[in-house]
């Protein structure tokens, strides 16, 4: 009798996804997705744009500004474990307009392949092949309203907010992303950057890596070349949450910028915790106090140079 190989697990990540024996890949959590579209609540317009045949992004452009107004440039990447959502889920679609709305910025949210389809690092890859593309005006929204002379801000929660980090790490000391454009600010939502222990999901999606010391996964283990990588950005923005069970390596990426201070780089790291609540919380309760007070933090550090 021959067994039903379509039916038998090979791996077992829960809550996340399942890998069957004869290759199915099995998503675990409802992913809602939305079309692009005029938001009336925020009255933010969005639409979907070709980057490549393998990469996408969503631009979000509000509409409360004068067509002649140059608005600030946010690079977003949503997160979701490497394997996860897309820009157009419904959680990033509403948070994102929400977020353009308060900062009054065009966001291009990046639509990179996920793992594990895409062994990684293709996530890495498309998502700096996107964030050169963006920083080239190649959209009209871009071209006609985005400020790129006062720079592009890259941005990102959990697993986003890891590839906004290895984005930023590509750009250089120079901060230039092309010609005239250079990395404003970073700021991370709730990163994800694992703990002590063997991760055996980020094992299984990304087959090259080094393991719980890769300083993709954990950059903050190598604290001089963790300030290289951020050598071309002067501001940058670390959230936390306070019950996250991965806030102790997002506190320690913010220490080592902190302590970097005194030791050759010459930015401003900021720090926020959400107290009392969780991972990515706010794209479940949007409407809660605490998410209000991180949408409007994130939205005036995008700001406050302006």
């Amino acid at each position: 009798m021959e067994c039903d190989l379509s039916s038998e697990i090979l791996y077992d990540f829960a809550p996340r996804i399942r890998v069957y024996k004869d290759g199915r890949i099995e998503r675990l959590l409802k992913d809602d997705t939305v079309s692009p579209s005029f938001d009336p609540r925020t009255r933010v317009r969005s639409k979907d744009v070709s980057i490549t045949p393998c990469v996408s992004a969503r631009i979000y452009l509000p509409t409360s500004s004068p067509e002649t107004a140059k608005l600030p440039l946010l690079i977003y990447f949503h997160g979701g474990a490497f394997c996860l959502y897309s820009a157009a889920s419904s959680i990033y679609h509403h948070y994102l307009n929400s977020l353009s709305a308060a900062a009054n910025a065009i966001i291009v949210s990046i639509d990179y392949r996920l793992a594990p389809e895409n062994p990684m690092p293709a996530c890495y890859d498309d998502s700096w092949t996107a964030t050169q593309w963006a920083a080239s005006a190649a959209d009209p929204w871009l071209s006609s309203m985005a400020d790129l002379r006062r720079g592009v801000y890259l941005a990102g929660d959990s697993a986003g907010a890891n590839i906004a980090h290895d984005v930023l790490s590509r750009v250089g000391p120079g901060g230039s992303i092309g010609p005239g454009v250079r990395v404003a600010g970073l700021a991370m939502v709730h990163p994800f950057f694992g703990d002590d222990e063997p991760n055996e999901l980020w094992n299984y999606l990304y087959p090259g890596t080094s393991g719980v010391y890769d300083p993709r996964l954990n950059p903050a283990a190598h604290p001089a070349r963790m300030r290289r990588a951020v050598m071309g950005c002067k501001r940058v923005l670390v959230c936390v949450g306070g019950k996250d069970f991965l806030r102790d390596r997002g506190v320690r990426y913010y220490e080592v910028l902190k302590e970097g201070q005194s030791e050759g780089w010459q930015g401003q790291v900021e720090y926020f915790e959400s107290i009392g609540r969780g991972h990515v919380f706010h794209l479940y309760k949007p409407n809660c106090e605490e998410a209000m007070e991180l949408l409007k933090r994130v939205a005036s550090f995008i700001n406050k140079s302006r």
